[in-house]
């Protein structure tokens, strides 16, 4: 019986994809601990030095972060290198993955901004939100990228037609789900800065009232806005992936499971975004929402991916 060769591109790229989320969540985790001002305003190296001698905590943590993010170019030299050897420098897996090093490299060069021009640790200007909600933005073109090289080079890509209406209902929530992580990056930030008391005592809505006083600041009003847009946000995918199942269904069942884990992750993002409010946004909790942000996207890249109807041969 003859077996099928292992697609080890396919696997690499999916192995590059996690890691990259990794780095994300880890990156999130600096910012977190306040440790973003470890190897105080000096880049690339830390405190002027190449390795840190005696570091504190924080620098441990903001130079490990360094190193793996470092890693993060040298993992996408090797994917880029293996995508021209095996599909040529036209190919479409090729392209997905030089972008995908294209958004290392932005993602480097904003993270050496807010180090360079010391928008970390407890600065809670709005140049620091603004940055902070576009470097998340590019986390979800990095990590689109990365996964369109690994679903590009799997053989047969899953091909299906939305009506037009879903077409570009489809394309809309995957521009309002960019919104909702700006927004939520900003919200995560003044989390961080201002912590969240537990909700109890005098109650959520005294709590969301005290936010909203004119002398709180901005961070800190603006918090209430995220849980907002972020719920109209879920019921359209809900609504919405709940037709992309329907339509997917007679035309490729893998899409259609894909339909399905958007409903059920969106889901789950709620309940894990409502439980990081109730809770008083802990780092953890934290984590886990830009986890599932991060898989959410990442499903709705994939199904975005099997609209496109052009043609393509394969090369292995």
């Amino acid at each position: 019986m003859k077996t099928e060769k292992p697609n080890w591109f396919v696997r690499f790229a999916w192995s590059f994809w996690a890691y990259l989320i990794f780095v994300i969540l880890f990156g999130a985790w600096v910012r977190i601990t306040h440790s973003g001002a470890g190897c105080g305003a000096h880049w690339p190296t830390c405190n002027g030095d190449i390795i840190p001698l005696q570091p504190s905590l924080e620098t441990v943590i903001e130079y490990t972060h360094r190193l793996t993010s470092g890693f993060c170019g040298i993992f996408g030299l090797g994917m880029l290198a293996f995508a021209a050897k095996r599909f040529g420098l036209r190919h479409r897996v090729f392209i997905a993955q030089a972008l995908t090093l294209l958004f290392v490299i932005f993602e480097g060069a904003i993270g050496a901004g807010l180090v360079l021009k010391e928008l970390v640790a407890d600065n809670a200007s709005s140049a620091r939100a603004i940055v902070i909600s576009l470097h998340l933005v590019n986390t979800f073109f990095l990590t689109g990228s990365a996964a369109a090289a690994a679903f590009f080079a799997r053989g047969k890509v899953p091909r299906v037609q939305f009506s037009n209406s879903l077409k570009w209902m489809f394309r809309g929530v995957g521009l309002l789900m960019g919104l909702v992580a700006m927004a939520g990056a900003i919200t995560a930030l003044g989390d961080t800065l201002f912590p969240v008391a537990v909700t109890e005592g005098t109650g959520f809505f005294a709590h969301v009232k005290e936010d909203l006083d004119a002398t709180s600041h901005f961070l800190v009003r603006l918090r209430i806005f995220h849980p907002v847009i972020a719920v109209v946000f879920a019921v359209a995918v809900i609504i919405i992936g709940l037709n992309v199942f329907d339509e997917a269904q007679g035309q490729n069942l893998f899409v259609a499971k894909l339909g399905k884990a958007l409903m059920h992750c969106t889901l789950l993002e709620v309940v894990v975004g409502g439980t990081t409010i109730v809770l008083g946004a802990p780092g953890y909790m934290q984590l886990t929402h830009l986890f599932f942000a991060q898989i959410l996207w990442t499903l709705w890249a994939l199904i975005f991916f099997s609209t496109w109807r052009k043609k393509d041969t394969l090369v292995y």
